[in-house]
Parts: C-alpha cells; sequence; structure tokens
C-alpha cells in the first residue's frame, strides 16, 4: 500500500466521494432531509440532527474541496456571495480589512454598502505591489482580501509576498481564487490563511447551480464557519452539493481546455487589427507574465 499523496485528478473524483455504505452505490446521494432520526433527545443516530447544521451530502463536498485546496476543512454556502457574508461575519465593529482595488464587484458592493454600516472599514489598494498593501496596514487591520487573478482585468498579485507582509503585522489574508481553480492555484501553499471560491464558475463548471465555499488552514476558523452556518443559515442545499461534486470530478480535464482555449483566443485577439490591448497574463507582453503559475504536473 502506497504512502504517496494522491494525485489531483484522483483526489478530485475520489476524496469525499468514497462510495455509500448502505448499497454500496458509487455516486454520493443526495440526502434531501432536513431532520434525522434520533435514538433519545440530543442522540441523533448518525450524527446529524438538522440539516442547516449539517447533511451528508454536503459534508462529502466539503471534505472534497478542503482535499483539492490542501486545506484542514472546507464549508459551503449558498453562494460565492454568501461565503463572502459569511467570511465579513468572523469580523466585529472596529476591524479594518485591506482589499484590492479591483475585485469582483459583487464583494465591495458588500463590503462598503453593508458592512460599512457595521463599523468595519476597508482601504482598497493595487496589491501588485505588495508594499502598497504594507503602507495600508493600521493597528486594527484582520484580514487583508485579494483576488488574484483578478475580475476583469486580470492583474496578479505575489500570494505569498503579500502574506508575509500581512502576518509580519498579525493580519490574516484570504484569497479569492475562483479564477484559478485549485488546478492552477493554491493560496494556502503559498501563506494565504484561507480560500474562497464561486463554486457557480469552475469548480461546478455547468452553469446550472449556485454556491460559495471557503476552505481553512485551521480548525479555529473552520469551527467559527460552522457555527455560522447553523447561525445564518446560508448553507448550500444537498442538490447544489451534489451538483458541484459531479463537476469536481471533471475540473482537471476542464481547467487544462480552459488554457489551452483561452491561449488560442488570446493570441487571435492579439494578431487582430481591431483590437488595441490584450488583457491577458499568459501573452510573453503582459507586465505581470513572469508571476503566472500554470503547473501541469498536480
Amino acid at each position: 500500500m502506497t504512502t504517496e499523496r494522491k494525485g489531483f485528478s484522483t483526489r478530485a473524483i475520489h476524496d469525499g466521494q468514497e462510495p455509500e455504505t448502505l448499497t454500496g452505490a458509487v455516486g454520493v446521494p443526495i440526502y434531501a432531509t432536513s431532520t434525522y432520526q434520533q435514538d433519545e433527545i440530543g442522540k441523533p443516530r448518525q450524527g446529524y440532527e438538522y440539516s442547516r447544521v449539517s447533511n451528508p451530502t454536503r459534508d462529502r463536498l466539503e471534505t472534497n474541496l478542503a482535499s483539492l485546496e490542501g486545506g484542514v476543512a472546507a464549508r459551503v454556502f449558498a453562494s460565492g456571495m454568501a461565503a463572502v457574508t459569511a467570511f465579513c461575519q468572523m469580523m466585529k465593529a472596529g476591524d479594518h480589512v485591506v482589499a484590492g482595488d479591483n475585485l469582483y464587484g459583487g464583494t465591495p458592493r458588500f463590503f462598503n454598502q453593508v458592512m460599512a454600516k457595521f463599523g468595519v472599514t476597508f482601504t482598497y489598494v493595487d496589491t501588485r505591489n505588495p508594499e502598497n498593501v504594507a503602507a495600508a496596514l493600521q493597528g486594527n487591520t484582520r484580514y487583508v482580501f485579494l483576488e488574484t487573478p483578478t475580475n476583469p482585468l486580470m492583474a496578479l498579485t505575489d500570494i505569498a509576498a503579500v502574506s508575509k507582509v500581512a502576518h509580519s503585522k498579525g493580519a490574516e489574508v484570504i484569497v479569492d481564487n475562483t479564477f484559478m481553480s485549485p488546478y492552477f492555484q493554491r493560496p494556502l501553499e503559498l501563506g494565504a490563511d484561507m480560500v474562497m471560491h464561486s463554486t457557480t464558475k469552475f469548480l461546478n463548471g455547468h452553469s446550472d447551480g449556485l454556491g460559495g465555499v471557503i476552505v481553512c488552514s485551521t480548525a479555529a476558523q473552520a469551527e467559527a464557519l460552522a457555527f455560522l452556518q447553523k447561525a445564518s443559515g446560508g448553507i448550500m442545499s444537498p442538490f447544489e452539493s451534489w451538483l458541484v461534486l459531479r463537476g469536481v470530478k471533471t475540473l482537471a480535464v476542464r481547467m487544462k481546455q480552459h488554457d489551452i482555449n483561452g491561449r488560442e483566443v488570446a493570441e487571435y485577439l492579439r494578431k487582430h487589427p481591431k483590437v488595441e490591448k490584450v488583457l491577458y497574463p499568459g501573452l510573453p507582453e503582459h507586465p505581470q507574465h513572469e508571476r503566472l503559475w500554470l503547473d501541469d504536473h498536480v
């Protein structure tokens, strides 16, 4: 029996997707139930009592995504913005966040129009230069929120460098990794503390379900987010969880093809007489081309 770490594709297909014990079914069942049998009050038979708190299908997906990002646990939510909301609920009035100035639009909208009402403050900087992050850090900075590549301008941030700067001041780093997926980039391996995704995009891969996830590097983060799933209720449904589990099985082959197609489209546009500039890190003339990390052997 080998003790070597399983490859990415193997983990995508098998981690959290082991055969179901009752029948041996190799497909994870959709546990469409709200409540579970209890042998007596306060003693659920299988450890499940209410699906807002936990659900077997959702548990399987969380195991799978934690494995792919190299985290200790994952917590899934009803949408990418529900995941952002849960992250924000980990803060309190008086906390400060340094964030990238080119985030997905829904994120600063929630920061500025919702969280600001509760006494959380935000400073937006160009995170392509870690010195900008260092200059923006304050004594009450709790988190640095990154997105790399950014949506839609495709600017890149050196996650390792920014994490080093943030950690030196006691701040944690959370990275929106939706664009790259864990196939091409795993921020926890680069020093980040948490990773989030809109599972709606590449992880699901079929445009038929909404979802979000935060992958944790510590048990304390996982416990805090599990409590927020229970307390706030913004959880992913069993059916949506099953959809993402199905989609993740083909993540590796899809991301390889996305890369091939993206490069061909960028090259075509680069040569088109009506196109002035192509913002694509895979092109050699992109100012951050050397930072692009694409590894086919994961």
